[in-house]
């Protein structure tokens, strides 16, 4: 849906649960079952208990099981949410409950999705749709890439995608998000886009089995025209770290895939260097923290030690975070390839006039 502002939108339908009427929590933590029977008692709530499991008959219509769910959100840590499986209106015995216990969520999760410890208002009522922010030649300043950062609209308010993210995560929802701001990202920018290169976001993490969670992205670039070389895909280094084995296998496919691997947010410290060397990446992102410390000379020992590594790898730098004409020509003169910033272009829909006039190949 193209709006009057030529903004490419579209609204997500996301599954809220329904009032549960019966709910069976399980963990091995005998003390925390303990406390949560016995909060659930006190809300009213009928309790059976089972070796590592409670199960809980609410006979008012699932009222007391919010009055439950809320109560825990208060007392539990996060730690011991997350230890507790929780499913609502479970099927009767036998392996149906079974399988339905080892799929459960944890209660985190099912407290998100609820609404009780995060805004699911954000994505259940969102309208998507994705921004970009050009990235340049440092040399010549010529436009050679666009950015797409996703974005929601919620009662005609503009939501941004850090906040879109957590709630998406906090409910266990960050696969369908990710896919959706690659996909969006596409769409997006394929009438206008022209030569350049796209960047896009993605958490590895959201990727569980890339034959099939990327399927949707490789055939929006087809219908997009875009070529799969000029797809980059950036993946922040704190994401990236969690589980090297899981990343190294998401990038390989993308890599069979045509498309290139962004390293986001590269700082200079040991972390860095080690990551950059195991994933070596086509494109390096200098974390704009880093970028704004210049001049200082720490920060100029940081930004050229990371600039010859990248380079040693044959990888491309991209100074992020440029608002002045100071720190474009310090990262210049420092051996970076590319910039990004405030003083190139801020985040934007894409150009009306070209998306009304349609695809320009």
């Amino acid at each position: 849906m193209v709006s009057t502002d030529g903004r490419l939108r579209r609204r997500e339908y996301w599954h809220l649960p329904a009032r549960a009427t019966r709910v069976l929590l399980a963990t091995s933590d005998a003390h925390l079952l303990s406390e949560v029977a016995r909060t659930a008692r006190a809300t009213g709530l009928t309790v059976s208990t089972a070796p590592d499991l409670l199960d809980v008959d609410d006979e008012d219509g699932g009222r007391g099981v919010d009055r439950l769910f809320r109560r825990l959100a208060r007392e539990l840590t996060t730690a011991e949410a997350e230890d507790l499986r929780v499913a609502t209106d479970p099927p009767e015995g036998g392996p149906a409950l079974t399988a339905r216990l080892l799929t459960a969520p944890t209660l985190a999760v099912e407290l998100a999705r609820r609404g009780v410890t995060a805004e699911i208002g954000l994505l259940a009522e969102a309208e998507l749709w994705s921004v970009y922010q050009p990235i340049v030649r440092l040399d010549d300043r010529s436009v050679v890439a666009q950015e797409a950062l996703l974005r929601g609209t919620v009662d005609g308010r503009e939501v941004g995608g850090e906040d879109l993210f957590f709630v998406a995560e906090s409910a266990g929802w960050l696969p369908r998000l990710d896919r959706i701001g690659r996909e969006s990202a596409i769409t997006g920018a394929a009438p206008w886009l022209g030569d350049a290169d796209l960047f896009v976001n993605s958490d590895p993490a959201s990727v569980h089995r890339p034959e099939v969670s990327l399927a949707g992205t490789r055939q929006a670039l087809q219908d997009a025209g875009i070529e799969p070389s000029r797809l980059v895909v950036e993946v922040g280094e704190v994401s990236a770290v969690k589980d090297r084995g899981h990343l190294l296998s998401v990038l390989e496919h993308h890599r069979s895939l045509g498309w290139r691997v962004a390293l986001d947010d590269v700082a200079a410290g040991w972390s860095s260097r080690s990551l950059m060397a195991t994933v070596r990446p086509d494109v390096v992102k200098l974390g704009r923290a880093l970028v704004q410390a210049l001049p200082d000379e720490g920060a100029r020992t940081m930004v050229r030690s990371v600039v010859e590594l990248a380079h040693t790898l044959g990888a491309q730098v991209v100074a992020e975070g440029v608002e002045t004409e100071r720190t474009a020509d310090e990262v210049t003169r420092l051996g970076a390839d590319l910039g990004q910033g405030w003083l190139f272009g801020r985040p934007a829909p894409p150009p009306v006039a070209r998306v009304s006039a349609g695809p320009s190949r």
